[in-house]
């Protein structure tokens, strides 16, 4: 089982440090993603299209933190030549970079729909179920996140276990707003937008879920991505078990 105590125990210290590094640089590269699902979702909300064209614009610098990753570990593969649990986080880390990257594009698409709903005036329905579902999927991966820096699987399962609610949530609230299209087919574009954001916040919430998965196959040393819920909470009391 790794934890953060034995994470830093190796003979050379060098490797230690490249290890934190790129970790820290994974957890920063998410606080910003984080900052940005969270910018995208007031700025469709407050109708701020200011706030919502910065979204964007943090776009090429997510791309290019990934980017710096991904060498990071490339070359810690290529030098090191990893085992065990050290394999494990930087296959981790790798993987993360890229559904944090696509939450950033999610967020992106977000903010897009924000300055489309300034330009063509509020929508009549959804900004209460976008900031519901918002408020939640931005829980979920600062949880994922927080499950990363703790090793904690416990935490991460719950984020796994909570991506149902949202993909229930969403479906609930896309029928409602097809229907309330149907009935005024003026709003129909206007809602089209909103039901855009709703759709991003749901796959927002799908990376949360796969970061939270590598949490686990991190800690447990199984990949459980293809694995219903309950064996997964299985994975997670074996660790329990065995700690």
């Amino acid at each position: 089982m790794i934890n953060k105590e034995n994470l830093t125990q190796h003979i050379s210290q060098q490797f230690n440090t490249e290890l934190e590094g790129v970790r820290s640089h994974l957890l920063a590269m998410g606080g910003l993603v984080e900052k940005q699902v969270n910018d995208a979702v007031t700025a469709l909300i407050d109708a701020d299209s200011g706030l919502a064209q910065q979204v964007r614009e943090i776009d090429d610098q997510i791309n290019q933190m990934e980017r710096n990753i991904d060498e990071e570990c490339v070359r810690i593969l290529a030098r090191r030549q990893p085992a065990a649990s050290d394999l494990r986080l930087i296959i981790s880390i790798s993987k993360s970079v890229i559904d944090l990257e696509r939450i950033g594009d999610e967020a992106t698409k977000i903010a897009k729909r924000a300055i489309l709903l300034c330009e063509e005036g509020e929508a009549p329905r959804g900004y209460v179920e976008v900031r519901h579902i918002g408020d939640q999927v931005r829980r979920m991966v600062q949880e994922a996140l927080d499950a990363f820096a703790r090793f904690d699987a416990d935490l991460a399962l719950s984020v796994a276990q909570y991506d149902k609610t949202i993909d229930r949530e969403y479906k609930t609230a896309l029928r409602e707003l097809v229907t309330y299209m149907m009935e005024d087919p003026r709003s129909i574009s206007r809602v089209l937008n909103i039901i855009w954001a709703l759709r991003s916040l749901e796959r927002i919430g799908d990376h949360a879920r796969n970061i939270a998965e590598l949490v686990i196959y991190l800690v447990r040393g199984t990949d459980v991505k293809h694995m219903g819920l309950t064996r997964m909470k299985e994975e997670v009391e074996g660790i329990k078990k065995d700690s």
